[in-house]
């Protein structure tokens, strides 16, 4: 009898253990994950290492708030899923839109953002109104926000649109006249076409200004919707921090 008593009381306390275990494990906190894309000069990798504008701004938040973490380089849209759906994921540099505002914890803005649709000067095409680029191809990334926005216009991915996972395919299709027209944010392609060796101002013409990108829209980092607010408000005081120190306009002088 006791034999059989110590056996159910050693099974209780196993199945205790095991229990309160598993209870741990389920409620550990996921690691930070910090994601981004191929986006020169914003976030781009050179000898190994992520660099860029936006980068460098992270970097300074990272350290002010007294964060270790370590940068994944992927596609865009695979960041942006991972980020929709994943916890504790911080993605940069992330256009802040209408559409998107409800999909993610916003930090701030981390760089300035303009767009436009190009063409190339030895084929410019003149634009009066977005709805005059119907009917051309034109070189997108996917689910960037240049690519959403189209889309929302009524353009159609693999009819008009024209999708790629890198920017630098896009600049490359618009050379050998695989495509017409690319929207671009402009940072991005007067960088990709110096990389080029070429003079954007000689190389490009800009067919269309796009205000609606443009106009108070600024490059930001933003957390998945399954981040603790406390992590969220921590970014959000340490890049509060980096502006009102000087940090943040250092950053970009030496980018701008």
């Amino acid at each position: 009898m006791v034999r059989q008593l110590k056996h159910a009381l050693l099974q209780a306390i196993l199945l205790a253990a095991t229990c309160g275990g598993g209870a741990s494990a389920q409620g550990a906190e996921a690691p930070l994950r910090i994601v981004t894309e191929e986006l020169p000069p914003y976030n781009m990798t050179q000898d190994g290492k992520v660099t860029g504008m936006s980068t460098e701004v992270l970097q300074a938040v990272l350290k002010e708030a007294g964060v270790h973490a370590s940068i994944q380089v992927m596609p865009w849209a695979r960041a942006y899923e991972l980020a929709l759906n994943d916890s504790n994921v911080l993605i940069y540099s992330i256009a802040r839109t209408p559409a998107r505002e409800a999909l993610f914890q916003w930090v701030g803005g981390v760089a300035p953002t303009n767009w436009y649709i190009y063409s190339l000067a030895e084929r410019p095409v003149k634009l009066d109104s977005l709805a005059d680029a119907h009917g051309h191809q034109i070189a997108t990334v996917n689910k960037d926000v240049g690519e959403q926005y189209l889309v929302s216009k009524g353009f159609r991915i693999g009819q008009e649109l024209q999708s790629s996972n890198k920017y630098e395919h896009n600049y490359r299709k618009l050379k050998v006249d695989h495509v017409k027209l690319w929207i671009s944010n402009e940072l991005n392609a007067l960088y990709l076409t110096r990389q080029n060796g070429e003079d954007p101002s000689k190389v490009l013409i800009r067919s269309l200004p796009l205000p609606e990108l443009s106009k108070g829209m600024i490059l930001s980092m933003a957390f998945s919707r399954k981040t603790p607010t406390e992590t969220v408000d921590k970014f959000r005081v340490a890049l509060d921090a980096i502006r009102r120190n000087g940090v943040y306009d250092a950053i970009m002088r030496k980018w701008l």
